[in-house]
């Protein structure tokens, strides 16, 4: 188990990471989201004993992370670093090497982990003859072929493909079910809201949400509703508790209540007449949340 503890880094007058505190348990994924320049980078670089901190307590097991820890901890940065000229192989072992493993336990598993992430090319190829999607998928796993028990992706999805990103997200789940303590930064709140336990917003370095996700929108309450029914846009605003209308492409109307409650009235109003295609009453996104959030914070 991960515990961080009242964390604290300033650089001269700015801070960073401000009394930051947040546990991952094992066989879970906390997901540590935020703008650039928020904190998060900063946040895993102080956990790796990268940057010292001002104050705070990092924690594994309950004792301070030391140099025979860094062995099962798993780093993927979001400035990717590869060896161009070095065979996929060569490059996986001697990564692998560098958290305690030897060649001998490496070479078996590198078959399985190109198949598993579906890397195009063979493991005698040099680096800089794949695609970047490949060279990404052989970073992750280099970041995860000797097993750790603790793993820190920085923007893991980064100019991945959907097709790609998927494959990510199954590799991250099969890591959570073998135990692992998983952390991942991401821009992408979607990835984030289908994959986390848990969630840690930051903002200026601050923590301004912090909990699971579905209570997280939950608590925000169902704000937004996805209408397709004989209603104009014109009678829609003009029911109480609609703060804005919003027609898709589809035909249907995207709607922001300022109060829940409205949605009853809503759905009365739409409904008079009897059957419709669709009402679906859900809370705001991870995405729209953030911005309220930030938007607060810079009133």
């Amino acid at each position: 188990m991960l515990e961080v503890k009242e964390l604290r880094k300033t650089f001269d007058d700015y801070c960073a990471v401000d009394d930051l505190t947040f546990t991952v348990k094992p066989g879970s994924i906390m997901g540590l989201i935020g703008q650039n320049g928020a904190g998060k980078t900063t946040t895993f670089r102080l956990i790796l004993d990268f940057l010292k901190a001002d104050r705070g307590e990092i924690l594994w097991e309950g004792k301070p992370i030391g140099k025979n820890e860094y062995d099962i901890i798993g780093y993927l940065p979001e400035e990717r670093g590869l060896y161009p000229k070095i065979s996929i192989q060569d490059q996986l072992v001697y990564f692998a090497q560098l958290r305690g493993k030897t060649k001998k336990e490496i070479e078996p598993k590198i078959d399985e982990w190109m198949e598993r992430f579906q890397v195009k090319g063979k493991k005698t190829d040099k680096v800089k003859t794949l695609s970047k999607g490949n060279q990404q998928k052989v970073q992750l796993i280099a970041t995860l072929i000797h097993e750790p028990k603790l793993i820190i992706l920085d923007e893991p999805f980064s100019g991945l493909d959907p097709v790609n990103a998927e494959l990510l997200k199954e590799g991250i789940l099969s890591l959570k079910k073998s135990g692992s303590c998983v952390i991942f930064s991401s821009h992408n709140m979607d990835h984030v809201e289908k994959i986390c336990d848990h969630l840690i917003m930051l903002n200026n370095g601050q923590t301004v949400l912090d909990g699971v996700v579905h209570e997280i929108r939950q608590s925000f309450g169902r704000t937004k509703v996805f209408l397709e029914s004989q209603l104009t846009v014109e009678e829609v605003e003009a029911i109480p508790g609609v703060k804005r209308v919003q027609p898709r492409e589809d035909e249907s109307l995207e709607i922001t209540l300022s109060d829940p409650e409205a949605g009853k009235i809503l759905f009365e109003a739409a409904t008079k007449n009897g059957y419709i295609p669709m009402f679906n009453q859900q809370p705001p996104t991870l995405e729209e949340i953030f911005k309220q959030k930030v938007g607060e914070r810079h009133e």
